[in-house]
């Protein structure tokens, strides 16, 4: 049982690294080439900077995804030839379910999917939280050195909405998300799927180093159980 919650929380790492749509994108592109492909070649395909589009292509490396080799790419040899490029193709792993652009976030089909089945509680707590933590960290790498803590949120609330939370800043100063994309409602493990948006929403702001912002749960009818409130409020 054991072995199995690690395979299962290693697909459900690997998945919810795909619920990002730079990095889907950029998944997509080079598993769809025939040979490795460079950070300037993925980046100009799917309209990245190159910054943007190495940022996720070694976040793809890390989740198992893309496979890294290093080759010149003008053909030059010896002294002056320059640094080898960094290529990167798709590993031989596969992910259990397929990809498209308009589908709802795999990530959240496959939590749920879990959950319902009755895995453990736990590895998928752990797992929504390392993925809000990444969901935070990137939300503050878009934001920019220096970024003022308004910026740094609004870059939060789009990976929010990325993910499928629809989130509604209320004039109370809270923060309320309009959706659950686990369906919570229509869930047999309502309960366990709330504790997991909770799990991760509290990996947001531990990715976002934003600890003036807190998290609960607050239950209400047509909207996600998980609040965000600021201390300022």
């Amino acid at each position: 049982m054991v072995k199995r919650d690690k395979e299962l929380q290693g697909d459900i790492d690997r998945v919810a690294s795909l619920a990002e749509p730079v990095r889907r994108a950029l998944y997509l592109y080079v598993g769809g080439q025939s040979e490795a492909v460079g950070r300037d070649q993925a980046a100009k395909a799917v309209d990245v900077s190159r910054r943007v589009a190495a940022f996720h292509l070694d976040r793809l490396v890390e989740a198992g995804l893309l496979e890294v080799s290093y080759r010149r790419l003008t053909g030059r040899t010896g002294p002056g030839a320059g640094r080898p490029s960094k290529l990167y193709r798709r590993s031989s792993r596969r992910i259990p379910l397929a990809l498209s652009a308009r589908e709802d976030p795999v990530a959240a089909r496959i939590l749920a999917r879990a959950m319902e089945s009755g895995e453990s509680t736990e590895s998928l707590e752990r797992a929504a939280l390392a993925w809000g933590r990444e969901m935070g960290r990137e939300a503050r790498e878009r934001a920019g050195p220096g970024a003022a803590p308004a910026e740094v949120m609004r870059q939060a609330l789009d990976k929010l909405t990325e993910a499928g939370f629809d989130p509604r800043p209320e004039p109370d100063g809270r923060i309320l998300l309009s959706r659950c994309p686990f369906e919570a409602s229509k869930s047999d493990a309502a309960v366990r799927i709330c504790h997991m948006n909770l799990a991760l929403c509290r990996g947001l702001i531990e990715g976002l180093a934003a600890p003036q912002w807190s998290v609960r749960l607050e239950p209400a009818p047509g909207r996600c159980c998980t609040v965000f409130r600021s201390a300022a409020a």
